[in-house]
């Protein structure tokens, strides 16, 4: 990390005065601010690198709280989807962010404070000026070094002000039984479901009837009971006998079910993210980086490890785990499985001796031959390549999309900020439309005002079971069913 102190004065650009604000009452601005310090946060919900710098954001929110220190986030959008309102209020609520958000229309405030990577944090001095701008994550000290001097130095020239201002966040319960819930696995009739904001891994039949509850509900790291063990915004999931491996993404660690013991067991990770770079080790020696998503081959757990943009392995037999696929830097470069390049892999999918996998960034769908070590994009373009397209391989695109399962000659896709239930046909190399708003596969399409039924919301997860493809519906807060045969989808009642 290289910080960048303003050794002369900057004036920071007032905010402009139209824009929507989520988690304030009234519009803010630099004039109204005033006398305070001031932290930007400019970041975008789909971002590792902006979810790693969150919590650290909230501690020092902590730790400033009642003195003249205001955090704010501008989010600036890369995806289309992500520039709607609503759909930045679920990611608030989501990641639980309690400071003023300002909606970046068109990257405005982005381009006049000329940022060129998420996330970037500016501190304004109580005058107004720029006194740092630096992007990249791992800020903390130098974040809190900044306030604190600055707080030294205004202090004594009584430039702050008087009161500093009060900012009450607009916070809402969820009240669903799930809340945005992440990545499924079904096995044997039963249905593993992480129920990500509630802390929690619910176990339900095939009507949604809950047979188990996995987790206190509490945010932590805890092994014991399923009543007492604990978890934070866990993601992946997969059953493997009578035992389930899960991905705690916020944990940065690795989690084992065993469903015969009614226990918890943390496997893998230390519970503090690790560095960029690592070449593993022991499994609860090894600091981890949010992980995303798992799925099991014999005796090794792959994982999707988003915050390293790698695929790694935890070995059950030797508890060792180490990078598998990608050489940590995040591009979309095919090759030999540790000379590939990846971008936030999110999902996986193991069909014989081929991974299939999601990797958001790019975004794309690409593959891992076992047999020969070599990784290949089955359809994907670049990282800044997004959008909605059917059509053949080479002109389809996708927009961020973090599910998928592979059945024969099929890929199953969640299309996340498409909104959208999408198939690859790797026969005709063609990719189609099945739940969206480009509808080829004859269901009523998202958003369309001639349909009565409720579309899909940034559904992250798919799993084929029986005939039928179960969909984690993530900000409806619901699990669907979409039937192959009728082409019908439903809710999946969950119910105690």
């Amino acid at each position: 990390m290289f910080d960048k102190f303003y050794t002369k004065v900057t004036k920071a650009p007032e905010f402009p005065p139209n824009f929507d604000w989520i988690n304030s009452d009234e519009p803010l601005s630099l004039e109204k601010l005033r006398g305070h310090i001031i932290v930007l946060d400019f970041w975008t919900y789909c971002c590792i690198n902006c979810m790693h710098t969150l919590p650290v954001l909230a501690q020092l929110e902590r730790k400033y709280e009642g003195k003249p220190v205001v955090f704010i986030g501008i989010h600036s959008a890369k995806f289309f989807n992500k520039q709607d309102r609503r759909n930045i209020e679920h990611a608030v609520r989501r990641y639980e962010i309690s400071h003023p958000v300002l909606v970046d229309r068109q990257m405005t405030v982005w381009q006049k404070y000329d940022v060129s990577g998420w996330p970037t944090i500016v501190i304004i001095d109580p005058s107004g000026a720029i006194a740092y701008k630096q992007s990249g994550e791992g800020q903390k000290e130098v974040i809190e070094d900044t306030i604190d001097v600055l707080l030294g130095k205004y202090d004594k020239s009584k430039t702050f002000t008087k009161a500093p201002i009060k900012i009450t966040p607009n916070v809402s319960q969820d009240k669903t039984i799930l809340s945005y819930p992440g990545k499924l696995s079904i096995s044997n009739d039963k249905i593993a479901i992480a129920d990500s904001n509630h802390n929690r891994i619910i176990i339900v039949d095939m009507t949604g009837k809950i047979e188990y509850i996995i987790g206190s509900g509490k945010t932590g790291l805890r092994d014991g009971k399923f009543s007492d063990a604990s978890f934070f915004r866990p993601q992946g999931v997969v059953f493997k006998d009578d035992t389930i491996f899960v991905a705690d993404t916020e944990n940065h660690a690795i989690r084992k079910i065993d469903l015969t013991a009614s226990k918890v067991i943390t496997i893998a990770g230390t519970g503090k993210q690790g560095p960029w770079m690592s070449k593993g080790g022991r499994g609860k020696e090894t600091s981890l980086s949010s992980p995303w998503d798992v799925d099991v081959k014999d005796n090794l757990v792959f994982i999707a490890m988003a915050g390293n943009h790698q695929i790694w392995s935890y070995d059950t037999k030797t508890d060792t785990i180490y990078p598998f696929a990608g050489n940590g830097y995040e591009n979309i470069t095919d090759g030999e499985s540790m000379k590939a390049q990846l971008a936030q892999p999110s999902s996986l999918s193991i069909s014989g001796n081929k991974i299939y996998f999601a990797y958001s960034e790019t975004p794309s769908i690409r593959v891992i031959d076992l047999k020969s070590g070599y990784v290949n994009t089955i359809v994907g373009q670049g990282l800044f390549s997004f959008g909605h397209k059917d059509g053949y391989l080479d002109d389809a695109l996708f927009q961020h999309p973090l599910g998928l399962c592979t059945i024969s000659n099929q890929v199953f896709v969640a299309g996340t900020y498409n909104s959208a239930l999408r198939v690859i046909d790797l026969r005709y190399r063609r990719v189609a439309t099945i739940i969206g708003k480009q509808v080829t596969l004859g269901i009523c399409g998202f958003d369309d005002p001639s349909c009565d039924s409720l579309g899909l919301y940034e559904p992250s997860d798919v799993k084929f079971y029986q005939n039928m493809l179960y969909i984690s519906d993530t900000n409806n807060h619901l699990i669907r069913v979409y039937d192959l045969k009728t082409n019908i989808l439903k809710n999946l009642e969950i119910t105690h």
